[in-house]
């Protein structure tokens, strides 16, 4: 069979006098493709009942990268240097994260993705790493270089992880374009990859179904530029057809 993989989406204005459109990048669409799931983009609605309805029908869930996330999810104060927030996104994606991880629904977070997996099971964020943590690294050098598939900076994956077995590696580079990151780890989570300054670049459940959230984006990198990537994605589409499976059985 093939799942049905739903995909978050951000709202884009690409002129004031025009109505706001809901969408993703069109790498994320292809990567699940290419995995073997059926793509199904999801807006930000606030109706959570029809938001309900759309995550009912979804055998996973793949939170996608964007705008930063609001700190008052997190119990902060906003930073100066905080970017651009989506608050209908935050809502949406905060329960949808939420419904994935009570119902043991797979769920795989993508940058943004990822610090939203975070902050929904109670973890915190950096809200700017270069005036924060005053790293060396430029952690938005593939977005400066216009390069998605720009190899910035190395991390280190631990090698009794989910994501080291689905890459088959504990070792290699990545591209990078992000300027929040994971602060406090959420309770039932574990960062599993760093990267040299010692920013937290994916982290994972080891007691549900298929949770996994990376830093950088793999939905870019996983054609040409680094195919160990797709292995990420296979891995949670089979588990979405395995839920699915699981479930149809019960």
């Amino acid at each position: 069979m093939t799942p049905l993989i739903g995909i978050s989406c951000g709202t884009f204005r690409d002129r004031d006098w025009c109505p706001p459109s809901y969408g993703h990048r069109q790498t994320y669409v292809d990567a699940v493709l290419r995995a073997g799931g059926a793509p199904l983009l999801i807006p930000p609605l606030l109706d959570a009942t029809a938001l309900r309805a759309i995550y009912d029908q979804l055998d996973g869930l793949l939170l996608a990268g964007g705008g930063d996330i609001s700190p008052s999810h997190y119990g902060d104060q906003p930073h100066e240097r905080l970017g651009t927030i989506d608050p209908p996104r935050d809502m949406a994606e905060l329960r949808l994260a939420r419904w994935a991880a009570a119902d043991g629904k797979p769920l795989l977070g993508i940058c943004r993705g990822v610090q939203m997996i975070n902050v929904a099971l109670g973890g915190s964020l950096y809200q700017d790493i270069p005036s924060q943590l005053g790293s060396p690294i430029d952690h938005n050098a593939s977005y400066a270089r216009e390069d998605w598939t720009f190899l910035a900076h190395s991390i280190v994956i631990a090698a009794d992880s989910r994501l080291a077995g689905c890459l088959g590696t504990t070792d290699l580079m990545i591209n990078s374009l992000h300027h929040q990151a994971v602060r406090r780890v959420a309770p039932g989570l574990r960062a599993v990859a760093w990267a040299p300054d010692g920013v937290i670049e994916a982290l994972e459940s080891e007691h549900h179904t298929f949770i996994v959230g990376v830093q950088c984006h793999p939905e870019a990198l996983q054609e040409a530029a680094d195919p160990r990537w797709q292995g990420l994605f296979a891995a949670f589409v089979q588990s979405c057809r395995d839920t699915h499976r699981q479930s149809r059985a019960a």
